[in-house]
């Protein structure tokens, strides 16, 4: 018999743990730093075509890149004398902080006159503005229909519940509405109606609409178990007339593809009968950014198409924002702040340098807004026990 040599069993791995999925606190941080990094990534290439991104850059967009012009980015467009790029946030990322530190003061849901005490005067206290690589006022940044608000609000003293009406419609109130979901995480319809309140004294007719409806888009991300597809059954619960229109007809196209670059021209498409734009962006129809309820926005409706094209991974979904050109600094902070709902993971390096770029401290924020979220959660729970009580006694049931 030949003698056997006992072999040592091999090590047997231990099972993975499974990762938790992320909770508040993260959803919050990776919403408003990915809607940040997002705008940073986006502004450099906005106004232009996916076809001039391309020859400009080589290729598509990949990461951060320098100002379209270079060195010349001051003096190029008058009308825009901003440092875009580098790593640089525009003013969708100013007035989302701003709106979060409203929500620091008043620590509880928003209305339109929390926007008049609060969100204007914020806008009127000098601040590091990032494009202007100099500390000034966030109205010296913001486009005009932000500009609006503080005329109507500051100067006209309009009902701020009223003051939208008359402004061009566009995705100015939408693109800032993120905390307003975050706030309301898990609650797509109350993040709806607030965000419509809160989007009063700035927007009108679709772009109101718009606003409600990005806040129900991150609210619902931040549901456990989310994924785009049910974001965007959320969304269509709730959104109403060409916003809803828009929304379904460019997803019902984005479903078919899983590469953005096969995808940029089909959603454009999908998007084109319901926006006011027109084909040249620069250079917008005469009946651009007019009350309908026919139309809609362009952003969100490809946000949350590339949303679905990138599977919800923050990276593609972005990217595929980016390079779609147009209002992409806009697209890609709203696609951004939901695939960070989502609980996408925000590339580290283009975090840290959009933070290092524009001076700000992204995570900040994102404390604030979760203490305040919790706060907010704790008074809505009182209240509802309250009505409870109320209801129960008056009705004689328990």
């Amino acid at each position: 018999m030949t003698p056997t040599t006992a072999t040592a069993a091999e090590p047997v791995p231990a099972p993975s743990t499974p990762l938790s999925p992320p909770g508040l606190d993260d959803r919050i941080a990776r919403a408003l730093v990915g809607a940040a990094v997002g705008d940073a990534l986006g502004g450099p290439v906005e106004g232009w075509t996916p076809e001039q991104i391309a020859e400009r850059h080589g290729g598509r967009v990949t990461g951060i890149v320098g100002p379209w012009h270079g060195e010349n980015w001051r003096t190029a467009r008058p009308i825009a004398p901003y440092h875009k790029g580098d790593g640089h946030v525009t003013d969708d990322t100013l007035m989302t902080h701003a709106l979060v530190r409203v929500y620091e003061k008043v620590r509880d849901h928003l209305d339109a006159y929390a926007v008049a005490d609060h969100l204007v005067p914020d806008l009127l206290s000098p601040r590091w503005i990032p494009e202007l690589e100099a500390e000034a006022l966030p109205l010296q940044r913001i486009f005009l229909a932000e500009k609006w608000i503080v005329a109507r609000l500051h100067y006209g003293h309009v009902d701020p519940r009223e003051a939208g009406a008359g402004n061009i419609v566009n995705c100015g109130a939408a693109m800032y509405m993120a905390p307003v979901g975050l706030v309301n995480a898990g609650h797509p319809e109350a993040a709806y109606a607030e965000a419509l309140e809160v989007a009063a004294p700035h927007q009108s007719s679709y772009g109101r609409e718009a606003a409600g409806v990005f806040a129900t888009a991150v609210a619902a991300a931040c549901r456990p178990g989310a994924t785009p597809a049910s974001v965007v059954d959320a969304v269509l619960a709730l959104a109403k007339d060409g916003t809803r229109s828009a929304i379904e007809a460019v997803c019902e196209v984005a479903v078919r593809h899983d590469d953005f670059e096969a995808a940029i021209a089909p959603l454009r498409a999908a998007a084109e009968p319901f926006d006011t734009v027109g084909p040249d962006y620069r250079s917008p129809a005469l009946g651009a950014r007019r009350p309908s309820r026919l139309h809609a926005i362009e952003e969100l409706p490809i946000a949350l198409g590339m949303l679905l094209v990138g599977g919800g991974d923050y990276r593609r979904t972005v990217l595929g924002s980016v390079n779609y050109g147009r209002d992409c600094d806009s697209i890609a902070t709203m696609s951004g702040a939901i695939a960070g709902a989502l609980g996408g993971e925000v590339p580290a390096d283009w975090a840290r340098t959009v933070a290092q770029a524009s001076r700000l401290d992204l995570e900040a924020p994102a404390r604030t807004l979760a203490q305040v979220a919790r706060e907010v959660f704790a008074r809505d729970v009182e209240r509802r026990r309250s009505h409870e009580e109320a209801f129960t006694a008056l009705a004689g049931t328990r």
